[in-house]
């Protein structure tokens, strides 16, 4: 009887994602702060043309990435929690285990923009709250935090249920504003915006500049595969993936360039946070700025809620394999991993304090997500390569290939960055190591250890000195 009890509800567990459900996750994890914020981050990097050829590249790069988790998904139907796992089939457990830490870190930093973004908006009318950077604003951003922590240990299945409405919910707003940009679109004031403004750059280095932004909007695309665990049926996980990809690229690019046809772009790099508003406040007047600002709200509620349980599964599914301490396995009857979730909020609130002490505390939480999101990006991809055949071969390595640039666009400041966050994570392997009385490192993962602690070391020294900034 006990096993039955257990065959059933794992059924009913892996029954709740099906093919719409999944991508309806994916699509609920990709759109939410970031395309809210799109057009003063690109107007402060870039033109009309460094923004099509910047969308051309990423669009590209990101769709290779979405094949590649599509195909893994149905290669290696054995992995769980794919971009994690994938790292350490491919590359050793210590490799693994950072892929794992910085994929979660990536969701836990980008779960602060959000908490910023809603500050933000809300700051206009309560200045208090500044630009989501101020002492009141952290504190009310902390009881956000602790109050969605309360929601999520209920149970998947609420959430998930809630994230579906919220999804549909939050895609409203932002077509809206694509339909009414374009009707109040100037010609005179895009053609103005084309070449982009003198403090833009060359045209490669405004396409630079807005690499991070797009991985940042672009997280999401390996949602489905986190979930694998949960999946009706495998080859579901790969089929969610490229249709939420797909179902995004063109909103996200759209909100872009319409921007550009109604204010010219040096007005647009000043607007507050979020961008959308201030836009189409200049269109159509304050009603435009309130409707955004209400979809505001509801979308980034709904990917907090959506990137919440992924960062909570990463870890889990890391517990589970011993990568991670033990104390992370454990579950509710929910099926919720409560301390992983515990875990998740608490490096949240870490970083909404370090917030206060950042220049630009959403663009700088928006860079370091992506930035921590590139190595378990490449690793999964180049895991693709090691294992690819003839056609899937060939996306596998241009898909390696464009994260590659993405780390170097990223620029040094953020590699360093990353390593600070990268190098303490190692005592939680270690800790994992001890419990199971294994040798704490083999000779290659020294190797890795001593990288990334110097580079932690340096990215100290950086920052003491000034060399970079928050």
């Amino acid at each position: 009887m006990a096993k039955n009890d257990t065959e059933t509800r794992a059924s009913a567990t892996t029954a709740k994602l099906s093919l719409p459900t999944l991508t309806t996750m994916v699509v609920g994890s990709m759109v939410g702060a970031g395309v809210f914020s799109l057009p003063r981050r690109f107007a402060q990097e870039t033109g009309v043309a460094g923004a099509l050829i910047a969308w051309a590249v990423a669009g590209t790069g990101m769709l290779m990435l979405a094949f590649v988790f599509q195909n893994l998904a149905v290669r290696r139907p054995d992995l769980d929690a794919g971009v994690y796992a994938y790292a350490k089939a491919g590359f050793g457990e210590y490799l693994g285990f950072f892929s794992a830490f910085g994929y979660w870190a990536s969701a836990c930093v980008g779960n602060v923009t959000y908490w910023v973004l809603i500050m933000s908006t809300v700051g206009t009318l309560w200045p208090a709250l500044g630009e989501g950077d101020t002492v009141l604003a952290v504190v009310l951003s902390s009881a956000g935090l602790w109050l969605f922590f309360a929601l999520i240990s209920r149970g998947v299945k609420e959430a998930a249920a809630i994230n579906r409405i919220v999804t549909f919910a939050k895609v409203v707003p932002i077509i809206v504003f694509v339909i009414l940009a374009l009707f109040y679109l100037k010609p005179s004031v895009f053609a103005d915006n084309f070449g982009g403004a003198d403090y833009a750059g060359s045209l490669f280095q405004q396409v630079k500049g807005t690499m991070l932004a797009t991985v940042f909007v672009f997280l999401g695309v390996e949602g489905a595969s986190v979930y694998s665990r949960h999946a009706r049926r495998r080859e579901d996980v790969g089929r969610a993936t490229v249709l939420g990809f797909l179902s995004v690229f063109a909103i996200f690019a759209s909100v872009t360039i319409v921007s550009y046809g109604v204010m010219p772009m040096s007005e647009i790099a000043e607007l507050r946070q979020p961008s959308m508003a201030g836009v189409l406040e200049h269109a159509v007047g304050t009603w435009g700025k309130v409707f955004v600002s209400v979809g505001l709200i509801v979308s980034v509620l709904g990917a907090y809620l959506a990137w919440t349980l992924m960062a909570a599964e990463v870890l889990f599914v890391a517990a589970k394999d011993d990568d991670m301490p033990r104390f992370l396995k454990r579950s509710t009857a929910a099926d919720v991993p409560v301390p992983a979730l515990v875990m998740s909020t608490l490096l949240s609130q870490l970083f909404l304090v370090v917030t206060l002490f950042s220049d630009d505390a959403f663009n700088f939480a928006l860079d370091l997500t992506s930035a921590l999101t590139l190595i378990p990006f490449l690793l999964a991809a180049a895991f693709a390569v090691r294992i690819g055949v003839r056609g899937e071969l060939v996306v596998a390595v241009l898909a390696t290939l464009y994260t590659a640039f993405l780390i170097y666009a990223a620029g040094l400041k953020f590699v360093l960055v990353s390593f600070i966050v990268y190098a303490p994570a190692t005592a939680l392997f270690v800790m994992a190591r001890k419990e199971q009385g294994r040798r704490l490192f083999a000779p290659r993962e020294l190797v890795i250890l001593t990288v990334s602690v110097a580079g932690a070391l340096l990215g100290i020294v950086a920052l003491t000195l000034g060399w970079i900034s928050l």
